[in-house]
């Protein structure tokens, strides 16, 4: 039971400690008052905000934006993917830092977050405040868990408007023309795309041994991630993560014709076995910016498609294509790794 504690300091004189129990099962004093009184109002205000989950840590006081990210938030972090971890850290070092690093986390009120979020709607796009935000809201989440504030200040900002622009859906003829216009290296790995309706990542992890030429199959149990270095496990820009996206392995039916081209394919490019079934000019993982720019986005101007879509795109292409040819809705979903509800 919350109360007051007498101390006696060393030049004689008395003081109150008011001494509760936190949130956290522990006990604390804060002090010290001049007044048995005054001491035992503070007890019983602390008691009352942990009961009602308002209470904050005394300690946390002094607890800034930055140290709360390196010591508290950043360790959470560590259990997230490696491609997400290293999103929010270019997200934190680019766009909180600056704003937020020094402030001590009870300082930073509602208005600070609207000032923020009305001057990043400057020069970002309304979805990328809002996925930002996102994230600030995610953060000072876990600060209130572990009761570093009282209350979210992100609870109830005012976000732009995210307008939703419909797809581009790429058709059979402009894909034909695309096709044709793509360096023949990589005619193979798109074919085989827009067949299976792979993410990036899964494409590009593919080794031969994941074709089961006699059943017709893509055996899709990898994917390969690029990040920076600081932010890779293992130091390379490129690594193999042995699951995919939605963590459930999947098998990709495809056609006997594609099965020809892909061997035709391994030949031309002496393709073995445990290697990767499509690489870069130099042997290696082809890095997907390095792609998009110097292949995908010329082979639209050579093609002259006025409007260039994304690679992910071709994801939506198949999808579009199989229900356009009479697929069941639930049989495309599980193709394509969706969720089925």
């Amino acid at each position: 039971m919350a109360h007051a504690k007498r101390k006696t300091l060393k030049d004689g004189s008395t003081r109150y400690y008011a001494r509760y129990l936190g949130s956290d099962g522990k006990w604390h004093e804060e002090g010290g008052y001049p007044t048995k009184r005054e001491a035992q109002k503070v007890a019983h205000q602390r008691e009352v905000e942990a009961e009602r989950g308002e209470w904050v840590a005394p300690d946390a006081s002094k607890m800034t934006f930055k140290r709360f990210i390196d010591e508290s938030y950043w360790p959470a972090a560590q259990r997230l993917e490696v491609t997400t971890r290293a999103a929010y850290r270019s997200y934190i070092d680019k766009h909180f830092e600056t704003a937020f690093g020094h402030l001590p986390m009870r300082r930073i009120m509602p208005a600070n977050i609207q000032v923020w979020v009305n001057k990043a709607s400057e020069e970002l796009s309304p979805r990328s405040v809002s996925k930002y935000h996102a994230l600030l809201h995610s953060i000072f989440a876990l600060a209130m868990e572990h009761r570093v504030i009282a209350y979210n200040p992100c609870a109830h900002t005012r976000l732009p408007k995210v307008i939703v622009k419909a797809k581009r859906i790429i058709t059979p003829e402009q894909f034909d023309s695309l096709i044709a216009a793509i360096d023949i290296r990589y005619q193979t790995m798109v074919l085989l795309d827009i067949e299976t309706g792979l993410r990036w990542g899964e494409l590009i992890a593919l080794r031969p041994c994941d074709i089961d030429f006699t059943a017709r199959v893509v055996n899709v149990h990898r994917t390969l991630v690029e990040v920076s270095r600081k932010n890779s496990p293992t130091g390379e820009r490129t690594f193999v993560k042995d699951y995919p996206k939605d963590d459930e392995p999947r098998v990709v039916q495809i056609e006997a014709s594609t099965c020809q081209v892909l061997r035709e394919h391994m030949l031309a490019y002496a393709v073995r076995e445990d290697t990767l079934l499509f690489t870069s000019t130099n042997g290696n993982a082809i890095s997907r910016n390095n792609f998009r720019t110097k292949v995908w986005l010329p082979a639209f101007v050579t093609a002259e498609l006025k409007t260039a879509t994304t690679f992910h795109g071709l994801r939506a292409a198949h999808a579009s294509w199989l229900l356009a040819g009479g697929a069941d809705l639930q049989v495309v979903k599980e193709r394509l790794a969706l969720p089925l509800q």
